[in-house]
């Protein structure tokens, strides 16, 4: 299919990111829509075009990307009043780029199939800087055929574009590495915590860690730029986003019969987290609720 328009749909602290690199990067006329202006007025300046309504981003488009907060905002974009289900036409290609339930991406798949519309979840893991540099990895599940006409538009906001499986693979694989993360998290944060309560300088800890087994992605960047100095940003991966991905995680393990009892303990660290407040904060703030008095 020779595709010459491309709608990017969610403009939030990655798909703003994303869209500018597909612009920048790509040789399609790029269209963007989000609900929030600004982030459209800024996108202006790398050539993409504003879309004033979801019918008309999609009007023109041959590959409409999704990048949504979760699983309830895809099914409203989608399902809701007005959405994609009853806009997308044969031969247009839905990719979402959100991350969500890979149950809703097979419901999905079937319903847009029935109209001529293909599908593919494509969830992108790493960094914000990942996502202004072009470096994410994205997770693709969808048939070989839509996987490598896709891929070139891919490929502008992703260095790592592997296919997971069919319809819904990619979003396994992006929930399991989030909960590995979190997981991970968790344990450094009690790492530091007992180590430095023991008289260990955290630092002497962390760096000698990662010249050992236990080094990681998440010991060198959650802990040492963030659990370290105790550097708990908003406007990052909050504990509430944590908490989302982990219940998708935690859904899929009890639809598959898995005892996932690190997971629930997690989410259960995660969600003390919320109630003290701190659930707008980057995950690695869970270390807060670690220390306890001596009893």
């Amino acid at each position: 299919m020779d595709i010459k328009t491309v709608t990017f749909i969610g403009l939030g602290v990655m798909g703003e990111a994303m869209c500018r690199n597909l612009a920048k990067k790509g040789a399609w006329r790029v269209v963007g829509f989000d609900m929030k202006p600004e982030p459209l007025q800024r996108l202006a300046a790398d050539g993409v075009v504003a879309a004033p309504t979801l019918a008309a981003a999609v009007a023109e488009s041959d590959v409409v990307l999704m990048c949504l907060p979760g699983g309830a905002e895809v099914e409203a974009v989608t399902r809701g009043p007005g959405g994609l289900l009853g806009l997308l036409r044969k031969g247009q290609t839905l990719v979402d780029m959100s991350t969500a339930p890979p149950r809703l991406m097979r419901e999905l798949a079937a319903e847009l199939e029935a109209k001529g519309v293909d599908f593919a979840d494509a969830p992108v893991a790493r960094t914000r800087r990942a996502a202004v540099d072009g470096t994410l990895c994205i997770m693709v599940g969808g048939t070989a055929g839509v996987y490598e006409r896709i891929k070139p538009i891919l490929a502008t906001m992703g260095t790592e574009i592997p296919l997971c499986g069919g319809v819904g693979a990619g979003q396994v694989v992006k929930i399991m590495n989030n909960m590995v993360v979190f997981e991970t998290t968790l344990a450094i944060a009690e790492a530091i915590t007992i180590a430095e309560a023991a008289g260990v300088d955290g630092k002497v800890l962390y760096d000698t860690m990662s010249k050992g087994s236990a080094d990681s992605f998440v010991l060198r960047n959650h802990g040492m730029k963030h659990l370290l100095p105790q550097d708990y940003p908003e406007q990052a991966f909050s504990v509430r986003y944590a908490i989302k991905d982990l219940s998708y995680a935690r859904e899929l393990a009890r639809e598959m019969g898995v005892d996932a009892r690190a997971a629930e303990l997690t989410h259960e660290v995660f969600q003390e987290a919320v109630e003290r407040g701190d659930g707008d904060r980057y995950t690695p703030v869970i270390r807060r609720g670690m220390l306890k008095p001596r009893g």
